[in-house]
């Protein structure tokens, strides 16, 4: 599978389920890279990956002049209906991380949380990042740890699901600081910030029907196997969130990595 069917599969994927509908999930983390990024008034603000617009939502109420870029479409849409309901002007772009259609040097700020760690090409990401942002400008981005229970998540899925093309980068390696500094390391001047996006449920069935209800590649796949891989990739997500059991409730811990940069 080359890349570009990749992202084909991907910009679907991500477009399959509303996403809007467990935003709240990784609220936290939104909020600590808006946070550090700390929007003024007036600043140019790219956020890449934007999904469905929670931090450039949060960027653009906090007076920044924000571009948002997404693959998919149908999160653009979204992102575009939510921004106009709030009352928000906020520029909604169909794009691609590894091709950003935007000139260069044109950003104050670029944002992405846990967005463009999913392209494949993290090379032709990076480039993008250090191309777009103007000199003294600044970069924030976040990724899951691989020991986070998303990344669980992600290998049990693996196995459902036809592998990766040969060369795509895996979205985990970004809250690697050694791999970011090696891509990031002479545009930017970086720093690195640990966190937690804890997510808590009654009960493993009942995580299994949030996250079904709202991650795209997830419901995407759930659509594409036959009835017996269905109730097997089923049974197993609920024992996977079971695992995290505590008491009377799931409790999932969920470390990430937030990468700060200045565009040197």
């Amino acid at each position: 599978m080359p890349f570009e069917e990749l992202k084909e599969r991907q910009r679907v994927a991500w477009g399959a389920a509303p996403f809007e509908k467990i935003e709240d999930s990784i609220a936290a983390m939104h909020d600590d890279l808006v946070g550090r990024l700390d929007p003024q008034s007036g600043e140019q603000w790219l956020d890449l990956g934007c999904g469905t617009g929670a931090v450039s939502m949060r960027a653009a109420r906090a007076g920044a002049d924000v571009t948002g870029v997404d693959l998919s479409e149908v999160m653009i849409e979204t992102a575009r209906r939510r921004a106009r309901e709030e009352g928000l002007a906020i520029e909604y772009e169909i794009g691609d991380a590894e091709a950003v259609p935007c000139p260069d040097g044109s950003f104050d700020v670029v944002s992405s949380s846990v967005g463009v760690i999913f392209a494949p090409d993290h090379e032709a990401v990076a480039r993008e990042l250090a191309r777009v942002a103007r000199p003294g400008g600044r970069l924030g981005l976040t990724a899951w740890r691989p020991e986070s229970s998303i990344a669980r998540g992600q290998r049990l899925a693996a196995r459902f699901q036809p592998p990766p093309p040969e060369g795509a980068g895996n979205p985990f390696d970004w809250s690697a600081e050694e791999h970011v500094r090696e891509l990031l390391g002479d545009s930017f001047e970086l720093e690195f910030h640990d966190g937690d996006a804890p997510q808590t449920g009654a009960s493993g069935e009942a995580l299994w029907e949030y996250f079904l209800s709202g991650v795209g590649p997830m419901k995407l796949l759930w659509d594409s196997l036959d009835p017996e891989r269905r109730e097997e990739f089923h049974r197993d997500s609920v024992a996977l969130y079971e695992e995290d059991r505590r008491g009377d409730e799931i409790h999932q811990v969920r470390p990430y990595v937030l990468t700060l940069g200045r565009r040197r």
